[in-house]
């Protein structure tokens, strides 16, 4: 079965990740708003896999395409240590987590760029507060057609995976009570959340010219969906997770997504589904991610009762069991224990804080955890090489 075995030349559902980092001054802790002063430098080294975002104080990078998580896994650490150790070089820190916990979006600059203050001009004070952190995990696919039947079926499991991903419990210097704040900040901006469904890739590709022919975008890549067909890189791009702290819990995702996917694709061709439910169903399940994590109840459509987020993720589990060890993947996904045990980032932030009583010990925290199992010298070695 080809399709489960990344050593196979035609194994489709390879793997990109992108992360965006926050650009942390060490003695106040703050936001630094220093793109434009290490993109030189940093593109030297990284070439494309780094590019600046529409706040200075964010750096977004990108893997390679990668065909198991162990490459991913090499190349998070790769991109982390090379990015961590520039920033060091500049007598800064880098992060990842989905919000600052107290840095305000009023004191960012904007990168210069045509891109960005075309964004601002239309999104206006909705885009200058989009000062949030993400993930987003690209899974190769066998064709168009199949994309959309798997993006179909895969959007049921995308709460899950924002609650697995929680990092952003903090927004301005306050305790928001969401897990994922990161969320609710995005849903000021259009073409966001839960996509619909689509019978067929011409009618999505319908969608995408009308919106073109209208003016109300002027590229596929505007359409912000929580899952999405990439409009250039042929691939199933999920969105909703916040960005994890640990290279660990990245990997871990990661690794979760390509899983579902392929687990799908499985039951295609075993001609088998799994039931596609609706927008609004989702999204209930996407409120409750966002505001409780895993510490709250998901809802199992098929039961129609609640369950413990917790025993739900090992449902999810059980689910993709049968494809994890052809796909190498195991190990990482097996990690969801450790979340399980010890919490996600955003239950560790609120720990550390209810601990503590102070927020600058939590960015403390999250710069420690988002370069924990990246060696110093391999970042050394990354920077000077």
């Amino acid at each position: 079965m080809e399709y489960r075995d990344p050593g196979h030349p035609n194994f489709p559902f390879t793997i990109g990740i992108e992360e965006e980092y926050q650009i942390i001054d060490p003695e106040t802790r703050e936001l630094k708003s220093y793109i434009t002063q290490i993109l030189d430098e940093g593109q030297l080294i990284l070439r494309e896999q780094m590019k600046p975002e529409m706040h200075q104080s964010i750096v977004e990078v990108g893997t390679h395409v990668c065909r198991t998580v162990d490459e991913a896994r090499k190349e998070i650490i790769r991109l982390r240590g090379a990015i961590g150790s520039l920033a060091a070089s500049k007598g800064l820190r880098i992060a990842a987590a989905g919000t600052h916990p107290f840095s305000s979006w009023q004191k960012q600059d904007i990168y210069p760029h045509e891109r960005y203050y075309g964004v601002i001009e239309e999104m206006q004070e909705a885009a200058r507060r989009l000062l949030i952190f993400g993930m987003h995990v690209h899974i190769g696919m066998p064709d168009n057609e199949t994309c959309i039947e798997i993006m179909n079926v895969a959007r049921y499991f995308l709460p899950h995976l924002l609650a697995l991903s929680t990092s952003s419990p903090f927004w301005m210097g306050r305790k928001t009570g969401f897990q994922s704040y990161r969320s609710i900040i995005f849903t000021n901006f259009p073409r966001t959340g839960i996509p619909d469904t689509f019978q067929s890739y011409a009618e999505f590709e319908q969608y995408i010219n009308i919106l073109l022919k209208t003016h109300s975008i002027d590229n596929g890549k505007k359409v912000w969906w929580d899952a999405r067909p990439h409009p250039m890189f042929g691939t199933l791009e999920v969105r909703i997770c916040d960005i994890a702290t640990k290279v660990d819990e990245a990997i871990m995702i990661a690794g979760l997504i390509q899983a579902i996917f392929v687990k799908i694709y499985s039951l295609f061709r075993q001609n088998q589904t799994f039931r596609v439910y609706s927008r609004a169903l989702i999204n209930e399940n996407k409120w409750r991610a966002a505001r409780y994590g895993m510490g709250g109840k998901l809802i199992d459509f098929g039961k129609r009762e609640e369950l413990s987020a917790h025993d739900l993720m090992v449902e999810l589990r059980e689910f993709v069991d049968d494809v994890v060890d052809d796909l190498g993947s195991r190990a990482a996904i097996d990690y969801i224990d450790q979340v399980l045990k010890h919490g996600t980032s955003a239950e560790r932030q609120l720990r550390t804080f209810a601990e503590t009583g102070d927020i600058k010990a939590v960015v403390d925290q999250l710069i420690r955890e988002t370069m924990e199992g990246v060696p110093v010298d391999q970042a050394t070695q990354e920077v000077s090489g």
